[in-house]
């Protein structure tokens, strides 16, 4: 069985915690399995890992200032991948994998990312930078902020949001639009933390 574990991300140091059970419970209490009593945003009781037989996944236990996946809010359960980066309070985990995952796990068809025009890539990651930010409650970034990122106009930015929602499906219009479209192209592998991360750092300070 291939090895699972998070790297715990406090300040400038990673530390690797193994998940050498079945779940992990994440918590400030000291009785927890991964105890985080230095970050007072955490709950006592937090969230949980648990390995299911098709793998791992994550789940908010009713915690007060929530759990994230890869900037996205978990209600309920959520699965979760090597290189997904975990929020708890103010406390960063990124989840791994010792060894390749196991093939045929994967979901195929609409879930795969669709074909993207280089602008409509650049159009993603603008919108997705905040998601880099240290800020425990993100949310992507607003059709101002994107053409100012791109120098393009508002107008550029919209025309290119409507393709985006077309091609991930998400037809019906409201103000969680956005924050739908940011998180289906990270889950569906359009762009990767990483990615994202490496566009900001390549942009000039504001």
């Amino acid at each position: 069985m291939v090895g699972a574990y998070v790297q715990l991300l406090v300040g400038g140091t990673a530390d690797r915690v193994p998940l050498t059970g079945d779940r992990l419970v994440i918590g400030q209490s000291s009785t927890n399995d991964l105890a985080l009593p230095f970050d007072s945003t955490v709950s006592r009781l937090h969230a949980i890992l648990e390995r299911l037989p098709s793998g791992w996944c994550v789940r908010d236990l009713n915690s007060r200032n929530g759990t994230f996946l890869n900037g996205e809010r978990v209600w309920g359960e959520r699965p979760v991948r090597p290189g997904d980066e975990l929020r708890v309070g103010q406390t960063r985990l990124v989840f791994g994998l010792d060894g390749p995952a196991e093939q045929g796990n994967e979901t195929v068809g609409a879930d795969r990312a669709p074909e993207l025009t280089r602008r409509e890539r650049d159009v993603l990651l603008a919108l997705c930078a905040p998601l880099a930010s240290e800020n425990v409650f993100r949310e992507p970034a607003s059709i101002r902020r994107i053409a100012a990122a791109l120098v393009v106009s508002e107008a550029a930015v919209k025309q290119h949001l409507v393709r985006l929602y077309d091609k991930f499906d998400l037809h019906e219009s409201d103000e969680s639009r956005r924050v739908r479209l940011a998180n289906e192209a990270i889950r569906r592998g359009a762009l990767s933390m990483a990615e994202i991360q490496e566009w900001v750092r390549s942009r000039p300070a504001e």
